[in-house]
């Protein structure tokens, strides 16, 4: 079985997304100093498509942060309700951090579904529609709790992508984008997209089979595996000792 094929039907099961201890050990850095945003732009709102995910901020900052992050990960959901605002406005707005966020498919379909449709709006609003998944995480996961035996077991004869349009109907996801600007045409458009799935797909299987993340939320700072950093405190701590 194809590795996009086998990721995308997983069982719905939710299992844990995280493990290991929590420590992390970092060395002090000198201080980086700002920088400016071009005239008319702010870096929390310049976003760019990478190889392998999104980037906001200044693209050229000398702290660059990455997390391997699921959407339908309970902790990746509390860390990013936790981090997402002082990580935005007390860091990368000063242009010393970049954060990129790369998803990772950790629980095979349902984050097959959110990352289709997460991804479906393009640059601008990837990192708005991340916040507020990871805001509704827990009304998504109670719903797909909620799917009948016998629906689940139908899911095994469908393609991956009518499975990721079952997962997001089911789970209210389409309504969800519905009421941040995506059109349920174009939500339901980027569902069926199995050329999207496999290009989505790509990072997380490179991820494994090199042994960078074996679960998440995974960091890396400028380039370094964070030893299981899972609260933002943790974080803090090492963006200052980095310099930021």
């Amino acid at each position: 079985m194809k590795f996009v094929t086998a990721i995308a039907v997983l069982p719905l099961a939710l299992a844990a997304c995280s493990g290991g201890d929590s420590s992390n050990t970092t060395q002090a850095a000198a201080p980086v100093a700002a920088a400016t945003a071009p005239a008319g732009q702010n870096w929390t709102e310049t976003v760019v498509k990478t190889d392998e995910g999104y980037l906001m901020g200044n693209p050229n900052a000398p702290i660059k942060l990455v997390e391997y992050g699921a959407r339908s990960c309970p902790t990746c959901g509390a860390f990013g309700r936790e981090a997402f605002k002082p990580l935005t406005d007390n860091y990368v707005s000063t242009g010393k951090v970049s954060f990129e966020f790369r998803d990772f498919l950790v629980h095979g379909a349902p984050d097959v579904a959110l990352t289709l449709l997460g991804q479906c709006g393009g640059t601008a609003p990837f990192f708005p529609i991340l916040e507020q998944m990871y805001q509704n995480q827990n009304a998504f996961l109670d719903k797909l709790q909620t799917m009948p035996p016998a629906m689940q077991q139908s899911l095994a004869n469908l393609a991956p992508t009518a499975v990721a349009t079952k997962l997001a109907e089911h789970m209210g996801a389409i309504d969800f984008v519905k009421q941040r600007g995506i059109p349920e045409a174009k939500a339901r458009a980027c569902l069926a997209d199995q050329k999207q799935l496999e290009i989505m797909a790509k990072p997380t299987e490179s991820a494994m089979q090199s042994g960078t993340v074996t679960g998440t939320p995974t960091f890396l700072l400028n380039g370094k595996k964070m030893e299981n950093v899972l609260s933002w405190s943790e974080m803090e701590k090492a963006l200052k000792a980095a310099g930021a």
